[in-house]
């Protein structure tokens, strides 16, 4: 089938290899007819020989490059499995993709890591999408059964096999996932939930721990999941096959048992689970033989929490539960039951009566403990009409006790598995159709295979066979469809091996028929085996090994099995003793007694025959080979009636290392799964298969004459004649050119020969022009550089004149001027040493005049003051004189005197004037003291002026003798020079120090000076980072507190979207109940009474049940800023699930309309609730006065951390202060944060409780103050009472469409806000409530009427929001904007946050109407239309064709979708918010969400489409991307967002246009694409492919190369491949405060019907 042209130098071929497999090499020469070897040269450079002996000898060719890495195995130009094991080696470590298409067969590979690729945003992406258009993935098989069955309303099945490890437990678990999501999107009922539920309880029961694999499936099983009218999952079921009862009493080394037991053990300190008396999984036998008992990565005890919490979604109940694991805990303590033996050869053995294993074992059970230590170790037999009793040995005693443990767990099992099935049966309808999901073992094959093998590849022999001509049907129908001429494709059919093992004489009849003798043995069946198949009518497939005669071999269609006697007969009767059964069936335990009854009524596929003393006449039929035939033909049947769907799921590797290939278990595995099967049907026939317009587009090179696209088929059939000479290689069909394998690569090649051709050619021609323009550059560069040659010697000439003249010029001058310069220089130095000379002998003559006067003046000083002084001396001198003299006198005239006085007469004769002599000497004694202190003072001043004359002259003479050295005085003395001197020399010193000391200071100063600039510099910029840093914190934390309001509102939005969705959901079955009312006695019913105004409305509007957010009892608890009004969103989860049902709805009617199972534990009596009632009240009171203390203490807080936090960033006087504040502040932040969820959390208990009881809050918000004093208000609307109804029926809930969009905007809202304000001016506030909670109520109604009609929701959210702004700017606590402005009497704080809530709903509704539009068309129109037209004319893609025969055709021409109808949904949602005059930053909202859908729903699909991801189709992409934002900022919409959502979308098209080859691009392309994630950067360059043959693949190195540089430039973000379509993002309502309104403003039209109103 192999051209043998295509054998030449530089081909790739593959050559066998031991290790590798297969391994790619070379040919280093032309192959010709008769060679005997190949040249070859292998990719590690050495050169090898390849022995040809004939043509068929040669070896596989290898594919060309531009296939390598193509998601689907057929579409490969060489079929053969050198080039798939390539293919899927190259996609599983090269591009990280494990799914790959191989025609109908999904090829899934282990990659033993948790990827990014299971999430609800993929689950979107592939929801409605086409199997041929996306990346290969098992949500595309799901998706194309779902798509097939609701198209075809045919029965689908799914069937998944592998061997143990390959992940075939993931793929059925995310297949079923993918079932629940999207056959249950429109209804969310509890069967998906149950039926999800149904995985973590068969795999705690049903899987163990192998040496293969850690969750490995130990059974097989068969989910239905039945799907209504609607599509939607109504019911499901479930069949098991082959449970491996085995495991339960063995496991080899390094296994574990069923996961349920080890969950068991680790929960054994749990306080139920401590009557079970449970040890470690080391104590028990029944665990602890494999020697493993915990798994690395997994928790036991968290699955077991799994495992009940999914018992209770599907209704068993917690005492039930408890009754399982009492029984799985009963098997674990009989393991331990020691059986001990007596006599010489162990003939007897016995169980000793204080068995605490048994005792244990007993009282689980409920059984008697002697009985059942009797009929262990003793059978009865029937002789001769009696009955004896016989004891059994040791051995028999271990396999009886082992055989009713194996037996209790296959009845356990069984149990287990109808309970599930009951409770996925469904209540609400007939199934239409189902999908069946096959999780089935593969082909297996170890070192000793038994019974349980030889039944798995026994049920893989007809999975085989069905699938072979399942294949075989396809292409035949393929073919008849095309009116092709073909002969019947030969395929190897395994009837012959089937018949082997199930036919006449078989295997399974041998073995029934050894197992009725009543001492058959493994030994003599195989030794019927041997005589049947090989000695009397020797089978092909049936062989003997040599060295053993207790085995044989069967020779399946994967490989070749040696199956091991020991054991069969036992496996295969699988019995137990009549007598353990009816002690069973008599224990107290209801679920034990139940287990065992119904062994004798229901007959199970996993059940073994129980063995009486009397024989049954029929017991082959209860034997497992027996019951496994029959399910298996039961399920052949099934899977026969079905469209069947495969999935191959391969086990890369026996390590269980991640994304680690083994080539040599793949070849294997896939030689087992029939992967190489379908290959090898598919190159049996015509596997490349072109359409017409594909082939001309590809091969219109190769083509002759007049080329056109409408003449394709005609020149293709005119053409290919000739391009290929055998008219076998090829075939024409109706659409479709078919060709052999091997003749697409020969059409490249002619095709690369063509364009080489061209090329060269093109290339003389161009290289011989760019030599002749060369050559003319060259001549005109000659000429031109000797042009200026010789100007330039020229101009050098005449400038080296010109310097010479130039040169003598200036020569003479600077003589000229040098000799000029010395004679003025020599002259101007002589008059200066002249000037200086005389100048200097004149100071001389003058310091000698000087000198000699003061010389002078000194010597007169001197004389002076000397004379002076001899002059005092000698005054002195004569006065001491004088006065010695004196006193000498006045002694002798005292002696004398005394001497007279002594006499009486000469006493009396002087005392005779006495007195008046002593008045005398008075007065002289004055006059001579006032004289002496005259004279003192006068002495004193002398001496004051001779000290300051000496000093003056001492001054004078240090001046002279600093002047010249002075002629020694020999006046002055020695010690006075001296004196001198040391002061002198003091002072000199102090000087000196002074000097060093100033200079030392001076020093300091400039230091010190320096250091304040340095430190203020230093400070400054401290002050400035501090700053920073503080501005940096402040506005992460307001970032943060932002981003957790946007997201609290985000939270609280999507609840009220959900409330929405279940009063919906109430609606619709209070709809059905009045239907099947009306059904039983139909009553007539008033027309003129609208929807809305029913009593059984299911949400009244009053003060209990109006939203989540009106059950508060604080409205102003969080208040809304001042000028934007938000939607608060600071309530938790719990506070806004609100009851939908009416209070007056009976419970057990609400449980029997929600499908709710009834718990008897949970009813309550009438004194119970009222005790609760009394709790609630009290409890409400202390969270009421709790809250309020802590509102105001965190708002006191608050302040008080602002005010600080101004202060810091104001002051910041010094690093280490701020740096301490802001950590206290931080540390103030978290105390707040969680000070508000405590607040919260106290929120949410008084919310939880309002809505227990709502009732318990009435008393307190009954009781308020005193009515005010209604305000005049004038230019109101009066509306009575009884024209109440009348009133909203006209205006909001019986509008016509046409009348109400004529309507100015907001005139509804103006009407009922003037006719609520005139109500509530009369004094009448349940008036001014009924009328406003009509108009909410009506509002809802009308919402609900026109769910998709664009416009009415504009309208309806309009008038909500004009509603709103009304009532909010004239709430009594609301602080008014105007004097004009009167507040409301009436609080309607409840109705206003209602209508908060109702403008959210609109929106949304508003939202979800757009989205529905735009999401069956955004992908078709942004990356499939070809807005430019002929660019992608050429890029045709090179691949085949996979689409099944009955999918949808694709629309063509002018049916599908484009940018302009985009751009048309997009005009019909603006027209209706402009039309309404809405805020432009509601309508930024509006288009942000929607633009955000628009580029999440067309990357997600470019990201899993590899037809996307080339050059041309990017460039259609970014047109239209740029149709949309030019459409964007001609409506002035960009600034909200909206065209930065597109920043995902259109980097990833540049991405596509950007070069993709070198370490630069490389980092272009990182800092580049910004908005993509690293997952998307990597998929994008893996799926990128080249459609032409002028672009290139991408390289591996260049993917690494980028996958380096994103780790480096990663921040840590979670792996995201898709975007996430559901984000929604959190609406706010500006608040704009609407202008006084009165009626005489309002133009109100007679249509409207509402004359009754009179104005006021």
């Amino acid at each position: 089938m192999t051209s043998l042209e295509l054998y030449t130098k530089g081909a790739s071929v593959w050559i066998p290899d031991p290790d590798a497999v297969w391994v790619s090499a070379l040919l280093l020469q032309d192959y010709s007819p008769g060679e005997k070897h190949l040249l070859l040269q292998l990719s590690n450079g050495k050169e090898a020989r390849y022995p040809v002996v004939s043509p068929s000898d040669l070896p596989p060719l290898g594919n060309p490059d531009i296939l390598e890495g193509e998601n689907d195995l057929t579409a490969l130009s060489f079929l053969h499995e050198p080039a798939v094991l390539h293919n899927l080696r190259v996609r599983f470590l090269d591009y990280s993709s494990i799914y790959t298409y191989c025609g109908i067969v999904l090829v899934a590979i282990n990659p033993y890591d948790q990827l990014p690729i299971y999430g609800e945003e993929v689950i979107d992406a592939y929801s409605g999408q086409d199997m041929a258009d996306m990346e290969p993935h098992i949500f595309s098989v799901a998706e194309e059964a779902y798509r097939t069955m609701t198209r075809e309303e045919k029965n689908q099945s799914i069937i998944i096999s592998g061997e143990s490890g390959s992940g075939k437990t993931v793929s059925a678990k995310f297949t079923m996932r993918y079932f629940a999501v999207v056959g249950g999107a429109a209804q969310q009922t509890s069967v998906e939930e149950r039926v999800l539920a149904s995985n973590p309880i068969m795999e705690s029961i049903g899987n163990a721990k192998t040496t293969r694999n850690d969750n490995s499936s130990r059974f097989g099983k068969y989910i239905e999941i039945g799907f209504g009218r609607k599509g939607d999952i109504i019911a499901a079921n479930m069949r098991t096959y082959l449970l491996e009862k085995s495991r339960v009493v063995f496991q080899t080394s390094a296994e574990r048992n069923y996961h349920i037991f080890y969950q068991l053990c680790a929960s054994r300190e749990l306080p139920e689970m401590r009557s079970f008396k449970l040890e470690a999984p080391e104590h028990f036998r029944y665990t602890n033989q494999g020697g493993e008992t915990h798994i690395p990565g997994t928790d036991d005890l968290s699955d077991l929490e799994r495992t009940r919490n999914a018992f209770t979604v599907l209704g068993v109940q917690p005492d039930q539960q408890m009754e399982l694991f009492r029984i799985l805990a009963s098997v674990l303590h009989l393991g331990n039951v020691n059986i001990q033996v007596i006599g010489r050869s162990s003939e007897r053995g016995y169980i000793d009566a204080d068995d605490r294993s048994l005792a244990v074992f007993s009282k689980l059970l409920g059984v008697d403990g002697p009985q059942m230590a009797h009929w262990l170790c003793h059978r009865r037999l029937a002789v001769g009409g009696e009955m004896l009793v016989k004891p059994m040995s040791g051995q028999q005693a271990l396999e009886a006790r082992d055989a009713l443990a194996k037996h209790i767990y296959g009845q356990l099992f069984i149990w287990t598995v109808q309970r599930l099935n009951s409770a996925l049966r469904t209540l609400r309808g007939q199934t239409k159709s189902f999908i069946g999901v096959l999780d089935i073992y593969g082909f297996e094959t170890f070192e000793r295979n038994s019974f349980e093998q030889f039944c798995i590849n026994y049920a893989n022999e007809k999975l085989q066979q069905q699938f072979n001509r399942h294949v075989f049907h396809l292409e035949q129908e393929e073919y008849i469809r095309e009116e092709l001429a073909w002969s019947r494709i030969e395929f190897s059919d395994n009837q012959q091996c089937i018949n082997l093992i199930e036919g006449q004489l078989g295997l399974f009849d041998l073995l029934d028929e050894e197992c009725r003798m009543p001492k058959g043995s493994d030994e003599r069946w195989v030794q019927k085996l041997y005589d049947q198949h090989l000695t009397s009518k020797p089978h092909p497939h049936f062989r003997k090994p040599r060295m053993s005669s207790s085995a044989f071999i069967v020779l399946h269609f994967a490989d070749m099995v040696q199956y091991e006697c020991d054991g069969f007969l036992d496996k295969n009767r699988d019995t137990v003793f009549e007598e353990l059964i009816n002690i069973l069936r008599a224990s107290q335990s209801e679920l034990v007694a139940e287990l065992f009854q119904q062994q004798g009524n229901v007959s199970s596929v996993a059940n073994g025959s129980v063995r009486s003393g009397k024989r049954a006449t029929r017991e082959h039929k209860l034997t497992v080979g027996f019951q496994f035939r029959q399910s298996l033909q039961m399920l052949m049947d099934t899977l026969n009636n079905t469209t069947p769907h495969y999935v191959r799921c391969i086990k890369p590797n026996d390590l269980k290392e991640p994304f680690m290939f083994d080539p040599r278990r793949t070849v294997q595995q896939l030689r087992a799964c029939g992967v190489l099967e379908t290959i090898r049907i598919s190159a049996a026939g015509y596997p490349s298969r072109w359409t017409y317009e594909e082939f001309f587009s590809r091969y219109r090179l190769l083509l002759r004459g007049p080329q056109r696209q409408e003449q394709a088929q005609a020149l293709c059939r005119q053409a290919l004649p000739q391009l290929i000479p055998d008219p076998d290689q090829y075939c024409f069909g109706k659409t479709k050119v078919f060709f052999r394998a091997g003749q697409v690569a020969l059409l490249e090649r002619l095709r690369a020969e063509r364009l080489r051709v061209a090329a060269v050619i093109i290339q003389s021609r161009i290289r011989g022009w760019l030599a002749r323009i060369r050559y003319t550059r060259v001549c005109w560069a000659t000429v031109t550089i000797q042009r200026y040659c010789r100007g330039t010697l020229a101009r050098r000439l005449a400038l080296t004149l010109r310097y010479s003249k130039a040169a003598l010029v200036i020569q003479k001058t600077y003589r000229m001027v040098a000799v000029r310069q010395l004679f003025l220089m020599i002259r101007q130095a002589t008059v200066t040493i002249q000037a200086f000379s005389r100048g200097t002998l004149a100071r001389r003559r003058y310091r000698l005049l000087v000198a000699e006067r003061a010389a002078v003046l000194l010597q007169v000083r001197v004389r002076g003051w000397l004379a002076r002084q001899a002059y005092r001396r000698v005054r002195a001198a004569v006065v001491f004189m004088q006065c010695c003299v004196r006193r000498r006198a006045a002694r002798r005239e005292l002696l004398k005197l005394k001497t007279e006085a002594r006499s009486v007469e000469r006493y009396r004769e002087l005392n005779k004037g006495m007195e008046v002599k002593l008045m005398q000497l008075q007065l002289r004694a004055d006059q001579e003291a006032r004289e002496s202190a005259a004279l003192r003072e006068t002495l004193q001043a002398e001496r004051e002026v001779s000290s300051a004359e000496l000093q003056a002259l001492r001054a004078t003479i240090q001046n002279l003798e600093k002047q010249e050295k002075p002629q020694p005085c020999p006046v002055i003395s020695e010690k006075e020079v001296e004196e001198r001197r040391r002061a002198e020399e003091k002072a000199a010193q102090e000087i000196l120090q002074l000097t060093h000391e100033l200079q030392t200071v001076q020093r300091e100063k400039e230091s010190s000076c320096k250091e304040r600039e340095d430190l203020s510099a230093r400070l400054l910029e401290q002050e400035k980072a501090q700053e920073e840093c503080v501005q940096q914190a402040v506005s992460q934390m307001s970032a943060a507190l932002r981003a957790e309001l946007d997201e609290e509102r985000r939270k609280y939005q999507g609840l009220l979207r959900e409330f929405t969705r279940l009063e919906q959901r109430y609606d619709n079955l209070r709809e059905m109940s009045l239907l099947t009312e009306r059904a039983k006695g139909h009553r007539r019913t008033d027309s003129t009474q609208s929807l809305s105004f029913e009593p059984s409305s299911p949400t009244p509007l009053s003060p209990q049940s109006l939203t989540p957010l009106s059950l508060s009892p604080f409205p102003s608890a969080f208040p809304s800023p001042e000028e934007v009004r938000r939607v608060s969103v600071t309530s938790p989860s719990s506070e806004r699930r609100v009851s939908v049902w009416s209070s007056e709805m009976p419970m057990e009617q609400l449980m029997e309309r929600m499908d709710v199972s009834k718990d008897p534990a949970v009813k309550m009596k009438g004194e119970d609730l009222a005790h609760a009632y009394d709790a609630v009240r009290v409890a409400n009171k202390f969270l009421e006065s709790q809250l309020r203390g802590q509102r105001s203490q965190w708002e006191e807080e608050l302040e008080a951390l602002r005010s600080q936090l101004n202060q810091a960033i104001s002051a910041s006087s010094s690093t280490a202060q701020q740096q301490e504040l802001l950590e206290a502040r931080e540390q103030e932040c978290v105390r707040l944060r969680r000070e508000l969820k405590e607040i919260r959390n106290t929120v949410s208990l008084r919310r939880l409780l309002t809505q227990v009881l709502p009732s318990a809050f009435t008393p307190e918000t009954s009781s308020c103050p005193s009515r005010p004093k209604p305000a005049t208000v004038t230019g109101l609307l009066e509306c009575r009472k009884k024209d109440e109804a009348k009133l909203i029926k006209n205006l909001i809930t019986d509008i016509r469409v046409d009348s109400a969009l004529s309507l100015p905007p907001g005139l509804p809202a103006s009407v009922l806000f003037l006719c609520v304000r005139q109500a509530d001016c009369s004094g009448d506030q349940t008036h001014t409530r009924s009328l406003c909670s009509a108009a909410v109520t009506a509002m809802k109604a009308a919402l609900k009427k026109h769910s998709n009609d664009v416009d009415m929701t504009a309208l309806l959210l309009k008038n909500a929001c004009l509603f709103h702004d009304l009532l909010a700017q004239h709430c009594p606590k609301q602080t008014l904007d105007s004097a004009e402005l009167v507040p409301l009497t009436t609080d309607l704080s409840d109705l206003i946050r209602t209508l908060s809530d109702l403008r959210i709903q609109a929106y949304q509704q508003l939202l979800s109407i757009t989205e529905k539009r735009l999401q069956t068309i955004i992908v078709p129109a942004l990356l499939e239309s070809e807005t430019i037209p002929g660019l992608s004319g050429s890029a045709v893609k090179l691949v085949a064709s996979r689409k099944r025969a009955g999918s949808d055709p694709r629309t063509v021409g002018g049916d599908a979708p484009t940018m302009a109808s985009v751009l048309r949904e997009l005009g019909a949602l603006h027209t209706a918010l402009s039309h309404q005059a809405l805020p432009l930053t509601q309508m930024e909202q509006a288009f942000h969400q929607l633009t955000y859908l628009i580029a999440a729903s067309a990357l997600n699909s470019l990201l899993l489409r590899k037809d996307m991801c080339c050059w041309s189709r990017g460039l259609q992409i970014r047109y239209n991307v740029s149709l949309l934002e030019e459409w964007l900022r001609s409506r002035g919409l960009q600034a909200g967002g909206a065209v930065a959502s597109l920043e995902p979308l259109i980097q990833a098209v540049q991405l596509l246009q950007a070069g993709k080859k070198t370490e630069m691009e490389a980092q272009a392309l990182v800092q580049t694409c910004t908005a993509l994630s690293s997952q998307q950067i990597v998929k994008i360059l893996t799926l990128y492919t080249p459609h032409s043959d002028i672009d290139e693949r991408v390289t591996l190195n260049f993917i690494r190369t980028v996958q380096g540089l994103l780790k480096s430039h990663s921040d840590g973000q979670p792996p995201q491949l898709l975007m996430d379509v559901r984000r929604v993002f959190p609406v706010t309502f500006p608040y704009l405060p609407p202008p006084v309104l009165h009626a005489e403003q309002l133009v109100i039209p007679d249509s409207l019907k509402i004359s009754f109103l009179r104005r006021v």
